[in-house]
Order: structure tokens, then sequence, then C-alpha cells
């Protein structure tokens, strides 16, 4: 993809332009329904956008992609995207569909309260835009209520009170969002759990080839399909370890298979694993076990 072939929208004012909203009311936040939404980005043009951008809506009129799977969303889905990541709307995407928002603000906007800080550590964010987080019925009828407040305070008469009041709802809004974030994977362990066989799958089939290097949880999350981000909270919240720990438990228990069942040095048995360097094996060894491999291989 070249350079010149990406829209890139730097402002809220380049933003309702490209969407032909109405002019925002505030510099550096706009927000609407997307009935309201007259047109769209041009269908298939990759396009930057960087700012913060929050889209809630049905999903009655389209399927798509959450993680490695395809989900009819049809209870509704949010959308959290950050600046600079890059956006590719099919023509089926976008279709207006009878309920949703669109929420979109310049990180100047925020970036004087704790909120600014804040909303670097929120994971998800950092999604792939494939990624959404599904919404329950009272999960948008609670939504619906906090978009409709921070929309009234939005078309107010702009005071020195008007942001302040604005960043506390939106802080509120992207608090009830890590509680959705997390009831979600809880709740679709059915669904989801699965994803141990294949991430198990993965790694035996990578430990029991020739490989050059260890196998990293971007890796493994490019295999199957999702975000190293989410990933990793799916296997933390359905085992309680995250995708690097995998990968170093297996790692350990593989070493000492390797140790007991074989006559090959610790040198050996590192390059075997992957490691350029033997000494960092022997490092992780002893921060798992309390014992270094040769200490392992002696008291055993």
């Amino acid at each position: 993809m070249k350079n010149d072939e990406i829209i890139r929208i730097n402002t809220v004012e380049e933003c309702t332009e490209l969407l032909s909203l109405p002019p925002a009311n505030h510099p550096l936040i706009s927000i609407c329904r997307l009935a309201d939404i007259k047109d769209f980005v041009p269908i298939g043009k990759p396009v930057q956008i960087n700012l913060y951008f929050i889209v809630i809506k049905d999903g009655t009129n389209c399927t798509a992609k959450y993680g490695w799977r395809e989900y009819d969303f049809a209870k509704g889905l949010m959308s959290f995207f950050a600046p600079g990541q890059i956006h590719l709307w099919s023509e089926q995407a976008a279709q207006t569909n009878s309920w949703g928002w669109m929420l979109v603000f310049h990180p100047d906007f925020i970036r004087k309260y704790p909120l600014g800080t804040k909303i670097s550590k929120l994971k998800f964010f950092s999604y792939e835009t494939s990624e959404a987080l599904h919404i329950s019925d009272a999960e948008r009828a609670q939504t619906e209520v906090l978009m409709e407040s921070i929309d009234t305070e939005y078309k107010r008469s702009i005071d020195e009170h008007t942001q302040d009041i604005i960043v506390s709802q939106l802080d509120v809004l992207l608090n009830y969002a890590e509680r959705f974030y997390t009831r979600q994977f809880r709740t679709r362990n059915s669904v989801e759990a699965d994803i141990l066989t294949r991430f198990q799958s993965i790694l035996h089939t990578y430990f029991d080839s020739d490989k050059e290097k260890i196998i990293t949880a971007k890796d493994i999350a490019a295999e199957l399909g999702m975000s190293t981000h989410y990933l990793g909270d799916l296997l933390r919240n359905l085992t309680g370890m995250n995708t690097q720990q995998h990968i170093h438990a297996y790692l350990i228990e593989r070493a000492k298979s390797l140790l007991l069942t074989t006559n090959l040095t610790v040198n050996e048995i590192a390059f075997s694993l992957g490691f350029e360097y033997p000494q960092y094996f022997s490092r992780l060894f002893k921060s798992k076990t309390g014992q270094t491999p040769v200490e392992f291989r002696n008291m055993n």
C-alpha cells in the first residue's frame, strides 16, 4: 500500500467533512447518531484517523470478525480505535444502521486530564480494528444513557465547564466498557474455550519442527488471526496466564524432559528450543524453577 493512497484525517473538522456530518460544536470532539451520517468513506479506500474513535451500533446488517471468528452482531457491538490505525470499510459495513452512535475526539481533548494517561492503558484501544466488544441488551441500554448524556452536554453552548464535564462522562463510559470486556471474556468461555486446543497445537507443532528462534506471542496471535493483546486477555481470563507465560511454561516443560531423557548439553538444549543465547535459557529456567538446568538434571 502506497502512502499516497491513504486518506489521513488529523482533525475533528476533517472527520466530520469526510462523513458529511454537521459541523462540530467543539473543535476537539464530535458526537452523533449513526442515522445522521449522510455519506461514508470511499469504499475500499484506506483511511488513517489520527483521533480516538468509538462506534456503538446494531449489527443486524453486517457480519464482522471478532478475534479469529466471524459473528453476527445482532445484539450490538462497540468498537474502539486509537489514533493512527488504518481503517478499511467494505460496502456492506458502510450501510447505515438503525441504532448507534459515533464519538470522535482529538487526543488534545483529554491530554491534561488523568484520562489522557489512563486511555493509553486501555487495551481495547490497541486491538485490531476487526475486533469489537459485544454488548448485551442491558449494556446497550446503559450505553445509550451515557451517550445521550455526553450528547446533551456537547450540544450546550461551550463554557469553561464543558470540557471538564464531557471528559468526566467519557471516563465513565470507558469504565463501563472495561466492565463489559471483563464480562465478555467470562461469558464467552464456552465459545472460545477451544482456543486453548489450537494454542497448544501451535506450540506442539512449533517445538516439534526445526526452528531458528523462540516463538513469540505475536507469532501465535497471527497464526490464530487475532491481535496480541486480545489473545493475551483471552488466555488470562481462561487460564490465569497470558500468552508469554504459557510459552515460558511450555518451554520449561520441554527443557525438563530433554534434561532428564537425553544426554544433550545445556547449550544444545537451549539451541534446540530456539534460544540464540544459552545464557538466556539458563536464566529463564532458574527464574521459573529455582534451579539451574545442571542442578535440575543432577538432582533428578
